[in-house]
């Protein structure tokens, strides 16, 4: 039977691109998928463009350090609740909801548990947000990308949860990537080496300036293309930094953002990045070796414990942030850029952990929550 699912995910690609994920799953699958967010985010514009129903919700969440925002946000749930009930009267309500953390998910969650309706939540990070810990008491199956998450969950779940590890779901436009095109589409030659280099406008400026300052070092492999995505707020000051002559700048392709980045990944021999949630699971998904630079001010340290995850598998290197200005962090980008042999032990170590089918996992569960 054909399943009606309505997801909620906002504010950030990293809880966007896994719904969306999904979604392309359970459509194959003969599902009807609807999505709740919130009309001034990044939602509103990826979800229409992937050709999904998208229903506005007004919600805000509070900030800890100013408690009387809280009601404000009580205030607009409730109204957000409202708009919702009204909207499954006229539609019908839908069979499971799923929620991909971020407070956009509440209203949602919340009005399904209230009427029967099966609950899935899906977390990201190895350490859990506000908002899925605070609907996890009434979800009947929390999914987790990492295990690492699986204690972080355990005061908050109800005695009839079931937990289980699916895996950070990624998009197909990403695992289907060519490395052909990706290689023509940032110009680099099929037979060289490509060294990508990404971090994202948030805190990136730290390993974009010690990339930058490896750039004599790199361009002496005469074989090695890089290209670096420096975010738009650094791009500038990097490329201020970097200086490329007219010949550098045939080798090393600096630019503020990727678009596609399911074919940049796939072009590439090796990746220095950040450890953020969607960043690890695009990485792990195409079988990229990397090497990992956990942005430092991340609430609970979470990406470190992120990149553990493919680190302790033989998938991935780390470098603590604070390291990366020094000798022991060039070298090892040089070596992992040398050694071929050791990048294809970690491209046999990431494919075995399965993260191309978490979509799937996550369909499954899904599923599995309607049938309980």
């Amino acid at each position: 039977m054909a399943l009606k699912v309505a997801i909620a995910a906002g504010g950030t690609a990293g809880h966007i691109n896994p719904a969306l994920a999904l979604a392309e799953e359970l459509k194959d699958r003969g599902d009807e998928v609807s999505f709740f967010g919130q009309p001034n985010r990044l939602e509103a514009t990826l979800v229409p463009q992937a050709g999904f129903p998208f229903f506005e919700t007004h919600i805000t969440g509070f900030d800890r350090a100013r408690p009387w925002t809280l009601v404000f946000a009580l205030v607009r749930m409730e109204h957000a609740e409202k708009q919702i009930a009204e909207y499954f009267e006229k539609v019908g309500k839908p069979n499971v909801a799923v929620g991909f953390g971020a407070y956009v998910e509440m209203p949602l969650l919340r009005w399904c548990h209230a009427n029967n309706v099966p609950v899935v939540i899906h977390e990201q990070n190895s350490v859990p947000g506000l908002a899925n810990k605070s609907c996890a008491h009434f979800a009947a199956i929390v999914c987790l990308s990492l295990p690492a998450a699986k204690d972080a969950f355990r005061k908050d779940i109800g005695p009839e949860t079931t937990v289980m590890v699916t895996g950070n779901p990624v998009r197909r436009s990403v695992i289907n990537a060519s490395r052909e095109k990706g290689r023509d589409d940032f110009q680099v030659p099929q037979d060289a080496e490509m060294l990508l280099v990404f971090g994202g406008s948030l805190g990136a400026r730290h390993l974009n300036s010690a990339v930058a300052n490896m750039k004599d070092e790199l361009l002496s492999r005469k074989n090695l293309y890089v290209i670096h995505s420096t975010g738009r707020q650094d791009f500038d000051a990097v490329k201020e930094h970097l200086n490329l002559t007219a010949q550098e700048q045939k080798r090393y392709h600096i630019m503020p953002y990727i678009d596609s980045m399911g074919e940049a990944l796939a072009a590439a021999d090796a990746v220095i990045s950040r450890a953020g949630a969607s960043s690890i699971a695009e990485i792990a998904a195409l079988c990229v070796p990397s090497i990992l630079v956990p942005y430092p001010k991340a609430t609970a340290d979470h990406q470190t414990i992120n990149a553990r995850y493919l680190v302790d598998h033989g998938a991935a290197k780390l470098t603590p942030d604070s390291e990366i200005d020094g000798e022991g962090f060039k070298q090892e980008v040089l070596h992992l850029i040398d050694h071929q042999e050791e990048r294809e032990k970690m491209r046999k170590a990431a494919h075995g952990l399965g993260q191309a089918h978490a979509a799937c996992a996550l369909a499954d569960a899904v599923e599995m929550a309607q049938s309980s």
